[in-house]
């Protein structure tokens, strides 16, 4: 009787355990699932932010046509990247096409912020000021925005990484997660485009 009491006991902390475990590693995941939807928010602010920004330079910049459609398909290569890291945040490749994507976008920026430098009509007019104040200021809200969800990716890779927890997720499949890195090929993606006329 007291071994079927003792075995009933730890049959019971041995659920209780798998349970509360369990329940954290998703509670991990869930998060860092919800701070990409931030980057997510903020990303759709840029991509809206964009196409303003090139039709008032268009009539200023008529012959820098190249660097308008060099931003505008960096734009569209962005946002394949930011629908691939959608479909699976967290997953190394998709990360990897977004953090490439990004870095591509934001060299196309400051290509153009150079080349309309030269435009001081352009930096006079009232409502490119606007726009390039409003994707400064989500730029930096992009950057709190990765911050953020590489903070939860830590937290959940160490909550799946250590023992115990790392025996449930093996058992139940919890996937390591990949944080937003730089892409090595865009260095110049670490610092945020300098959009100020």
């Amino acid at each position: 009787m007291v071994i079927g009491i003792i075995v009933a006991v730890v049959v019971v902390l041995l659920l209780l355990w798998t349970v509360v475990g369990y329940n954290g590693l998703v509670r991990a995941r869930n998060g860092y699932g919800n701070a990409f939807s931030q980057i997510d928010v903020q990303l759709q602010r840029r991509f809206d932010l964009i196409p303003n920004l090139v039709e008032t330079a268009k009539a200023y910049m008529a012959h820098e046509k190249d660097t308008l459609e060099a931003v505008t398909a960096a734009r569209g290569a962005a946002l394949s990247g930011l629908s691939a890291a959608q479909a699976k945040p967290g997953d190394p490749a998709a990360m990897q096409q977004l953090a490439q994507s990004q870095g591509a976008l934001g060299a196309a920026l400051g290509r153009f912020t150079a080349v309309a430098e030269a435009y001081p009509d352009l930096k006079a007019n009232q409502n490119m000021a606007q726009l390039t104040e409003e994707l400064t200021s989500t730029e930096n809200k992009v950057a709190f925005s990765r911050q953020a969800y590489n903070d939860s990716v830590l937290t959940y890779n160490n909550k799946r990484q250590s023992f115990p927890a790392s025996v449930l997720a093996g058992l139940f499949h919890f996937e390591a997660a990949a944080q937003w890195q730089i892409a090595p090929d865009h260095p110049e993606t670490r610092d945020a485009p300098k959009v100020q006329f």
